[in-house]
């Protein structure tokens, strides 16, 4: 007790009481200042997700309505208005539920619902612009769509109750996720997602023969062939590929489970101390990709010759029959698409690059995905027009300098088979894509022939 005593006279005498004293009221203003910043921080927080979801129960109605009005349209001029509204306010929507602090498996079926309301509604959207009506099968396809709008409607607006009485707090799920979210919402709440869940299990079974359909999405991929190999498998057809006189050590990265291809990777050192790293896929043990940073210093290897170099390549490796499309050189590296040729049919979807170093013309690198999610022989029996019907379409303005067939891929990941015309308006090259079965323009590119390459845009 003395020792306490004698220890704040001497704190007196020095003035470090004082000091003390007011370091203390520091502390305690800036805690207090901390603490109102983390309250406006999360203010702030409540606010934005407060009008994300209000957006978001907005555009689900106008979804709603559009669907509505869908169905009972009879002329390809307001359904094609109808449509492009509804394709709109389904990709608003789901902006809006993507800034949403909630994930749970309802809330992905929610999202997938509103991707394909989107692009259905494009896709239907095109006939309309055709000048076709839709058929029995669209309209009662946009009508079971709509049931399930309704169903999300009626969902978000109990939920639209639980936050205005305060039963949700957005902060809360921010910290404990899905799990702090199935306790606060109300008991109605819950038996809404648990039915909306079970509709959405339901509509998952939805195909259609559009431009987007789900049966094609959900694919394994196409050309991922053979059994399954275990690690130690994969290990060795890494090596072969590389070469085992180039390898002075392998050590493994882990598999890969959450992908469309399951894969285990390599780290590979070779002799001279470089690194390679290499992904084979658990089925088939295929080379997905492989990549080897080392420095080009020079450039002496043309563009041709390095094409017949990966050529010649992807034949000796089990891809023969590749036809080079497009090219970049950066770096003194130059990065070759290559795209699969069936019988003079382009299949673009099939896609491989590859790396080439033009120094010596070493394979530096290989990414194969577009090629195995796709490859399969393909049926060019579809054409129903001739080249000379195909040509009618085209601008008169353009000057064909090649023609073929092609399959081209959509970015709804299913193909279409087209005549690809590639031809210049004055000293702009195009490449223009006619379908083969119904005439329809399908896309246009614009051929840009840079320094560093040819690329399409």
């Amino acid at each position: 007790m003395n020792k306490i005593k004698d220890w704040v006279n001497r704190l007196k005498k020095g003035h470090m009481l004082s000091v003390i004293g007011v370091f203390l009221v520091i502390i305690i203003i800036l805690g207090v200042m901390l603490f109102q910043k983390q309250m406006e921080a999360r203010q702030v927080s409540e606010n934005t997700y407060n009008m994300a979801f209000y957006e978001l129960v907005d555009y689900v109605g106008n979804v709603e309505t559009y669907l509505a009005k869908s169905v009972i349209s009879t002329t390809p001029e307001q359904g094609a208005e109808t449509l492009t509204n509804l394709w709109r306010e389904a990709n608003m929507a789901q902006t809006y539920l993507s800034r949403l602090p909630i994930e749970s498996q309802e809330l992905e079926n929610t999202q997938k619902f509103l991707n394909q309301v989107s692009d259905y509604s494009y896709a239907l959207s095109r006939k309309n612009i055709y000048d076709e009506s839709l058929s029995q099968e669209d309209m009662d396809n946009l009508q079971s769509l709509h049931g399930y709008s309704v169903e999300l409607q009626n969902t978000l607006n109990q939920l639209s109750e639980d936050i205005n009485s305060g039963r949700i707090k957005w902060g809360e799920l921010t910290k404990k996720g899905s799990a702090a979210f199935a306790q606060q919402v109300s008991t109605e709440s819950q038996d809404g997602f648990s039915n909306l869940e079970e509709n959405f299990h339901e509509y998952s079974g939805l195909i259609y023969d559009g431009a987007f359909s789900e049966h094609l999405t959900n694919e394994q991929p196409k050309g991922l062939t053979g059994e399954d190999i275990d690690e130690e498998q994969a290990k060795q057809v890494a090596i072969q590929f590389i070469g085992q006189d180039k390898i002075k050590e392998v050590s493994s990265l882990g598999k890969s489970e959450n992908a469309t291809m399951i894969s285990y990777t390599f780290s590979m050192q070779t002799q001279d101390d470089q690194n390679i790293n290499i992904s084979i896929s658990q089925k088939g043990g295929h080379v997905i990709y492989m990549n080897y940073d080392r420095e080009v210093t020079s450039e002496v290897i043309s563009h041709e010759q390095a094409n017949q170099i990966g050529k010649d390549f992807l034949a000796q490796k089990g891809f023969p029959n590749m036809k080079e499309t497009y090219y970049l050189i950066q770096g003194g590296i130059i990065t070759v698409n290559y795209a699969y040729n069936q019988n003079e049919v382009i299949m673009y979807p099939d896609l491989i690059k590859v790396k080439i170093a033009l120094d010596n013309g070493e394979i530096l690198g290989i990414e194969t995905t577009g090629y195995l999610n796709n490859h399969v022989e393909r049926d060019i029996s579809k054409v129903k027009i001739t080249k000379e019907q195909a040509k009618e379409t085209l601008n008169k303005k353009l000057n064909i300098e090649s023609e073929g067939l092609a399959y081209i891929p959509t970015e709804w990941k299913t193909e279409i088979l087209c005549y690809e015309f590639k031809g210049k308006v004055e000293e702009t090259e195009f490449l223009v894509y006619i379908n083969a079965e119904n005439g329809r323009e399908e896309d246009i590119l614009v051929i840009k022939d840079t320094p560093n390459g040819i690329l399409t845009m």
